[in-house]
């Protein structure tokens, strides 16, 4: 059987920013091999281009390409590459897409032992995060819409709200907050309705018995989850 052998050397040196060794030899789009990123030639190349060799900004972008480099064989890249790599990480170093991503919440390398943590979630961002299920659970009729939600301006804001290194457990937390109202808000619709199913009518009014702080004083940590009992919470409402 014929074999084909394919070489992949020049996928990854257009991810890296350069198609070829010999590619734009002009200005910061003069290719170099990854390896002679720290040598006096490129490290003057970089910093005649505006690049702060010294900020937390290029030394994340240094340490994610040698990773790469090391693990694909992407061999070339170019201060133009450099540059605009930069523009996804923030002054401390966190990737943040732009801005799209809130710094410490990349799960990378993370062991879900450290991630998935119970923490102290502010009486705030959970009565929040009450409101906003309450909202779209009558507006959606208890049925989970991906296309209006809202919650993920409720965690973004949480998440900037706090600290760092608390991020990932603490939206991890709010998670275990947010299942078990929409699950008070659907045990107390079953309640006056037996017969009622997600994305049915219903009477709003029954919601009003759902307390928020009634639901979190019957919260029973389990493991590293927050459990509702529906007995004993619908005892109180």
């Amino acid at each position: 059987m014929s074999r084909i052998n394919t070489n992949y050397s020049q996928l990854f040196d257009l991810m890296f920013g350069a198609k070829s060794k010999k590619l734009n030899n002009k200005g910061i789009g003069k290719s170099f091999q990854v390896s002679e990123i720290s040598s006096r030639s490129v490290q003057a190349q970089l910093r005649a281009a505006g690049v702060d060799t010294n900020s937390k900004q290029y030394k994340a972008v240094v340490r994610d390409m040698m990773k790469t480099s090391k693990e694909t064989g992407a061999m070339f890249t170019n201060v133009l590459a450099i540059k605009n790599r930069m523009k996804g990480y923030n002054s401390d170093g966190d990737y943040t897409a732009g801005g799209l991503i809130v710094p410490g919440m990349i799960v990378n390398g993370i062991p879900e032992s450290e991630r998935h943590q119970i923490i102290d979630i502010s009486e705030e961002a959970r009565q929040k995060m009450f409101e906003n299920c309450k909202r779209e659970f009558i507006a959606e009729k208890g049925i989970a819409n991906g296309d209006t939600t809202k919650r993920s301006d409720v965690y973004r804001a949480f998440q900037l709200s706090i600290k760092k290194e608390d991020r990932l457990k603490g939206t991890w937390t709010l998670q275990q907050y947010e299942t078990a109202y929409n699950q008070a808000f659907y045990d107390a619709v079953k309640t006056i309705d037996p017969n009622w199913r997600p994305g049915k009518s219903f009477d709003r009014s029954c919601l009003d018995s759902v307390n928020r702080e009634a639901v979190d004083n019957a919260l029973k940590k389990s493991g590293n989850k927050l459990i509702l009992p529906r007995k004993s919470f619908e005892t109180t409402i």
